[in-house]
């Protein structure tokens, strides 16, 4: 124990004891860094993401009532009509600003409670009962109302300018392998939507937080329950490639499993809020491939707030073990790993601290500092992401020819996510050895990237084929 006189005779290090030192530092994040942060009406950010469907909220909460909702700033109402189609508005009436949260949904559109105004669902108004016949309010004025769909219990709506409303984009992985069942769920984070986005590119958390980071004598089942197990607690071989001309990025994460045998994880972003995850089970260790077993958008609801909106995806390919329960998946809910949402005690929360602690505690207010931190090798995918956000948030990005190919034929998008085991024997020397599994990273990539120019429906079989005569195939795995 440090004494008093301890203390006097001086500070052991340069940085320790710094607190009083450090506690006058800036603490408003600089101009490169809100860009990216602020999603209010009029910034870039929100601009950005009005291009591009995004999921409002899950079918399962449009029911005979109208769903409030806020998204990327704005009060709107979602609901589902008594013909089946969807409408996403404004929530104030256009008449006199009543919330159409208490709107009557009707066989088509909804109706106000306060004077009986009847919207259909792309904002015309189709009744103003009070009105006298002849009137001209149904020719001048409409409710505003944004295009919205529902596809696999997510809906969707695009909030940019009706010019320009882009195609919804299809992946492989929503359709192949057959049978695949897409589940939809939603995670509402008190932050901002940023910090949540980046968690993915950030890999080398999950060798560390996912990996029995818990108070010692924590229960059994609740350390288990935050740990993802297997060849997870590996700390990986990471790089970062930026993709599809700037429009996205992804990593490769190689981990040795055996004296044998390499693991080769890849997940991917696209921008501007878009992300694909590779397996969640233990059985992704062991398996010769397996492809995208989550995919997730981080949607703003305000600066402070977002909710990631998403599908698991239930196959045999992903999840041959079916440790994944798709009844666990639904509205602010997930089936993988305690500490995915806001839904624990606080004394559990420091116990057995999650993705959600870990992510939401940053910064002050919800919105991480980035000029506090300080990083280092391992962050360098972060940073990255942020680089190649801002630039295509300022148009820098090139069209991205992965859709342009899809587009032109008719055909699903690829991606490369996807689990991969690899025969590549272990090398005596430990950073030789690493740089053997950078180098298979490097290579299964490769096939991925090739297989983008397959038909989807060949996809599989060519990446099969290609790692076979890259390794010679795969062999049995050691006890």
């Amino acid at each position: 124990m440090l004494s008093e006189l301890d203390f006097r005779k001086g500070i052991r290090t340069g940085g320790a004891y710094r607190g009083y030192d450090r506690r006058l530092e800036e603490t408003d994040n600089r101009s490169e860094a809100l860009e990216l942060l602020l999603t209010g009406p009029g910034t870039p950010m929100n601009e950005y993401l009005r291009r591009y469907w995004q999921p409002v909220c899950l079918s399962e909460q449009l029911t005979d009532v109208p769903k409030a909702i806020r998204i990327l700033h704005e009060d709107l109402v979602a609901f589902r009509d008594r013909s089946g189609d969807i409408g996403v508005m404004q929530r104030r009436c256009a008449h006199r600003g009543s919330s159409l949260e208490f709107g009557i949904v009707q066989a088509h559109g909804i109706r106000c409670c306060y004077h009986g105004w009847l919207y259909d669902v792309d904002g015309t108004i189709l009744e103003t009962p009070c009105e006298p016949a002849g009137s001209r309010l149904q020719q001048t004025i409409c409710q505003p109302a944004y295009p919205a769909f529902e596809r696999d219990g997510l809906v969707f709506a695009y909030l940019g300018p009706p010019d320009a409303i882009p195609p919804f984009d299809m992946l492989d992985a929503y359709v192949l392998p057959e049978g695949t069942r897409l589940v939809a769920f939603s995670n509402e984070f008190a932050c901002n939507w940023l910090q949540v986005y980046e968690n993915l590119i950030d890999h080398y958390h999950t060798a560390i937080l996912h990996n029995n980071m818990t108070v010692e004598g924590v229960d059994a089942a609740l350390a288990a329950g935050a740990s993802f197990g297997g060849g997870w607690g590996e700390l990986p071989v990471i790089n970062w490639h930026p993709i599809h001309d700037g429009n996205g990025m992804l990593f490769t994460a190689g981990r040795r499993v055996s004296d044998t045998k390499v693991w080769v994880r890849i997940s991917e972003m696209g921008f501007p809020n878009f992300c694909t995850n590779a397996a969640l089970a233990p059985s992704a260790a062991r398996q010769r491939h397996s492809t995208v077993a989550m995919t997730r958008w981080q949607v703003p609801v305000d600066d402070q707030n977002s909710i990631a909106f998403g599908w698991r995806h239930f196959n045999d390919e992903v999840d041959p073990d079916h440790v994944g329960r798709e009844e666990d998946c639904g509205v602010d809910k997930i089936d993988f790993l305690i500490g995915q949402t806001r839904h624990r005690s606080y004394d559990e929360q420091q116990r057995v601290p999650g993705d959600y602690e870990a992510i939401t505690s940053q910064g002050a207010g919800g919105i991480a500092i980035h000029q506090l931190e300080h990083p280092g090798r391992s962050d360098v995918g972060v940073y990255m992401c942020r680089s190649l956000l801002r630039d295509a948030l300022h148009g820098k990005a090139g069209p991205d020819p992965t859709r342009r190919r899809s587009e032109a034929g008719g055909d699903t998008h690829a991606r490369c996510t996807s689990d991969t085991v690899v025969e590549v024997p272990r090398l005596a020397d430990r950073d030789a050895d690493r740089k053997r599994i950078q180098e298979t990273c490097d290579r299964v990539l490769a096939i991925m990237r090739e297989a983008e120019q397959v038909p989807s429906t060949e996809r599989r079989k060519y990446v099969l084929y290609r790692l076979d005569e890259y390794d010679g195939g795969l062999g049995p795995f050691e006890d």
